[in-house]
């Protein structure tokens, strides 16, 4: 018996043919009542870039498709509880953040942010890597 769910699998050669990769990976695993959703960026659930040049709306876009993944796995954003917020520029800081508190306004996860040089397409600005745990009385 499997102990995790994985939840829209998929080959990096589908969102990523630009580049020689062929891993095969998922956009999120259920692990008894964790959820760990792959870094949530630019693309939308379609591979769709959105928000080009805009870090509000790429964050915006990475939120809307944690929120329908988390739900994929049987979760809510209310069980956020680690949060890893990538920039590539510090300027990018408070348009992120402001998206992603408004997303998990009263939440209180915890949260690390890091400025990092680049992301895995030029065009993303932002990721953000989440991790939820589902309360037992709804598990």
């Amino acid at each position: 018996m499997p102990t995790h769910t994985r939840i829209r699998p998929f080959n990096t050669k589908q969102a990523y043919p630009e580049q020689k990769l062929d891993n095969d990976v998922c956009m999120a695993v259920r692990a008894g009542n964790t959820v760990y959703l792959r870094g949530q960026t630019a693309m939308d659930l379609d591979g769709n870039i959105i928000g080009v040049g805009d870090a509000a709306a790429q964050a915006e876009n990475a939120m809307a498709c944690a929120k329908v993944l988390l739900e994929e796995a049987g979760s809510k954003l209310e069980d956020v509880v680690k949060i890893v917020i990538y920039i590539t520029d510090r300027a990018y800081r408070e348009p992120v953040y402001r998206v992603v508190g408004a997303w998990l306004k009263g939440v209180y996860p915890v949260s690390t942010g890091l400025i990092v040089q680049g992301l895995a397409k030029p065009e993303y600005l932002m990721e953000i890597d989440i991790i939820a745990e589902i309360p037992a009385q709804r598990a």
